[in-house]
């Protein structure tokens, strides 16, 4: 009866005290349907298998197993909603009534439903309206400083008006601009006179020792950037796969040309390691002629050495160990190389695994280290023999009748061209470095190697 009579506006008698919700609905009921409120939420909103406690978490609250809000709330209490507050209590009254927008210069009226309570506050949406600040001139500064000689003052007047009107939105001044008065003007010539207009001002009305705050537009790159944007929009279907041709070729292009110089940092690596062994052992044999052939080699020395092609792994933790684990190939060494490895040694008639004194393993790791650094420059020579061809049939292919003379002559297969330019003046000179057993330098050294294993074992 009472929402009846709140429905017809009918005065009603005032009650001492405002019914709450227990009292309408009585404690022990209230106690009841709470237990079985959480009985049923507890059976229902079980956590499903498989899903996350944090997404479940997002979903549901741990108290009140609320589902979330749709539209964010200022109350403070996150995903929570608030509960609607049941009683008979005194609703607040509503009105229809006029307001006017401080916004709006013109002072129309409008109409709209309102509390009684903020009947005579100001409209609240009013503190959105933001207005930009164009600075004005009088006719002393602009004959002083704004003059220019490709606008007129006419036409500057124009304009700041029209940015007064629509707070700087050039797209819409230059849909305004009175073409049957002035000029065709476009949107960045609009910019630019605005903006240097504006520095001037700020220049001119600078207190001393403060900085002006400048605006920065660059009307040139912006008649750049639009006509790119024109000439990208304007392509045709087949310039736009030709476009994408040249893109796909161009990345081929970069990708062979970083294979390539991997290929080029590897041989020289090669290269290097080449000259500087054969450094090392020209000094190893200069310094045995110097000195006295030692009656035993310490595992120092052993251990310490340094191969070109493989490197042998140290053995200095404490305890006992196997000699012939140093003449074990390291796992870096690949299948292929230790195939080639052992047909090297099959072809010079070297056993596998020979007895393991402390001269036969250095001298059996040297020689396989040897074998391994041929293998590898033979793999470099034959790439770079196969790319040589592949320029030189791209080269007839696209020069008919003409042929691609390489600058200098390919060596030997079994042996390796070093250019020295970068040495010293007295090594500027092309060296050749044997590195696949010529009958006169490496051949002589693998036999001498071969007879002292014969030797070592026979003992």
């Amino acid at each position: 009866m009472s929402d009846v009579l709140d429905i017809l506006d009918v005065d009603r008698p005032q009650t001492p005290e405002a019914l709450s919700k227990d009292a309408i609905l009585g404690n022990e009921r209230r106690v009841r349907l709470a237990n079985r409120k959480k009985k049923m939420v507890d059976m229902t909103f079980k956590r499903p298998e498989g899903m996350h406690r944090e997404l479940y978490a997002l979903l549901y609250s741990d108290n009140s197993r609320d589902a979330p809000p749709i539209l964010p709330s200022d109350t403070g209490q996150g995903y929570k909603q608030i509960k609607a507050k049941l009683g008979l209590k005194t609703v607040r009254s509503w009105r229809w009534m006029q307001f006017s927008n401080p916004a709006r210069k013109d002072g129309v009226l409008f109409y709209h439903w309102r509390r009684v309570a903020d009947e005579g506050k100001d409209y609240p949406f009013a503190r959105f309206n933001k207005n930009v600040q164009v600075p004005s001139y009088s006719d002393s500064d602009y004959q002083q400083h704004l003059h220019c000689d490709g606008w007129t003052r006419q036409e500057t007047d124009h304009l700041f008006d029209l940015c007064r009107r629509f707070d700087l939105r050039f797209i819409v001044i230059h849909d305004r601009w009175d073409r049957s008065r002035f000029s065709e003007r476009s949107v960045e010539d609009l910019k630019e006179r605005y903006y240097n207009i504006g520095n001037i001002l700020a220049k001119v009305r600078a207190t001393a020792g403060q900085e002006p705050k400048i605006r920065v537009f660059d009307a040139d790159h912006e008649r750049r950037r639009k006509e790119q944007l024109r000439k990208l929009h304007d392509r045709t279907p087949e310039q736009m796969e030709e476009e994408q041709t040249l893109l796909n070729e161009l990345r081929k292009i970069e990708m062979r040309k970083r294979e390539r110089e991997k290929k080029t940092q590897d041989l020289q690596k090669l290269i290097t390691a080449a000259d500087n062994s054969a450094e090392a052992k020209r000094a190893e044999r200069k310094g045995q002629k110097k000195k006295l052939p030692p009656q035993k080699n310490s595992k120092a020395e052993v251990a310490s050495l340094e191969t070109a092609g493989i490197k042998f792994p140290d053995f200095k933790n404490s305890g006992v160990t196997l000699r012939s684990q140093r003449m074990k190939l390291p796992s870096s060494v690949g299948q292929k190389k230790a195939k080639a490895i052992e047909q090297l040694l099959h072809e010079l008639g070297i056993d596998l695994n020979p007895m393991p004194t402390e001269e036969i393993c250095v001298l059996f790791n040297e020689l396989r280290s040897d074998m391994v650094l041929l293998y590898e420059l033979k793999l470099a020579l034959a790439t770079c023999e196969f790319e040589l061809q592949t320029l030189r049939h791209q080269y007839e292919a696209m020069v008919p009748g003409k042929s691609l003379e390489a600058p200098l002559a390919a060596p030997p297969s079994n042996s390796i061209l070093v250019d020295t330019k970068t040495e010293s003046p007295s090594r500027q000179k092309a060296e050749i470095i044997d590195v696949g057993g010529t009958p006169t330098s490496g051949g002589e050294k693998w036999k001498l190697k071969k007879q002292l294993f014969q030797e070592q074992e026979r003992r």
